[in-house]
């Protein structure tokens, strides 16, 4: 209990960087001013939840004060009938990006990380906008560290609870790559070092509950694990 109280306000996570393939990692602070989550970007995922594809990145904004690290718990509040994982690829801006062409994308691109964006189900349908469900702290577990030099273009994407394989795709099913939301969000808002875009989540999105364990899994970046817990009174 002491350590799911803990974890309730944390909005930053200390994770190592690997910059590129040939050096060894630093410490860096993740403390995003705006996390821009994706919603329906993968083809099989638009067909599980019964949608038509998007024309365009359908997108939104997840609390900062939802951020947890790898190892820490994913507390579930209580009165809700299904709160789901979702597996996604998350992208870390490494300097200021205003009205970025997707062709220069990749110069703004820190690196690469897993993300869990943990989500109410029950509330998405029934608020019609996801601000609310997505936005519970504790809901956006992100590491175990950021990978630059990765090509997003085709990185295996799974999700275990228990062990047990969930989710199990890849990046080339994206119908928007990542260039292309930068290029899309940055339209819109500027992107400050350290922010995070989540890109998305494959089909296989199911409930977790108290006493769980929940991994995601992407080549490359390795393993983000958290346990999950009721959430504290």
């Amino acid at each position: 209990m002491g350590r799911a109280r803990a974890a309730v306000y944390n909005a930053r996570v200390r994770l190592p960087l690997y910059r590129d393939g040939s050096s060894g990692p630093t410490d860096f602070d993740l403390a995003p001013s705006k996390i821009v989550g994706v919603g329906v970007n993968y083809r099989a995922h638009a067909r599980e939840m019964g949608k038509q594809p998007p024309d365009e990145p359908l997108i939104f904004l997840k609390a900062p004060s939802a951020v947890v690290g790898s190892g820490d718990p994913i507390a579930l509040p209580a009165g809700f009938e299904r709160i789901d994982y979702e597996a996604e690829l998350g992208v870390v801006i490494s300097r200021r990006a205003r009205r970025v062409p997707a062709d220069c994308a990749a110069d703004f691109i820190l690196g690469y990380t897993c993300v869990n964006d943990v989500t109410v189900r029950d509330l998405q349908r029934r608020d019609g906008q996801w601000t609310r469900a997505k936005g519970f702290d504790t809901f956006c577990p992100i590491g175990p560290c950021i990978r630059g030099g990765l090509d997003p273009a085709n990185l295996r994407v799974r999700s275990r609870v228990n062990g047990e394989l969930r989710q199990d795709s890849t990046t080339a099913d994206l119908l928007f790559p990542v260039a292309q939301l930068i290029e899309f969000i940055t339209a819109v808002m500027t992107l400050e070092p350290g922010d995070v875009i989540t890109t998305g989540t494959p089909s296989g999105v199911g409930p977790l509950a108290a006493g769980d364990v929940v991994e995601v899994d992407i080549d490359g970046i390795g393993v983000l694990r958290n346990p999950v817990v009721a959430a504290p009174a």
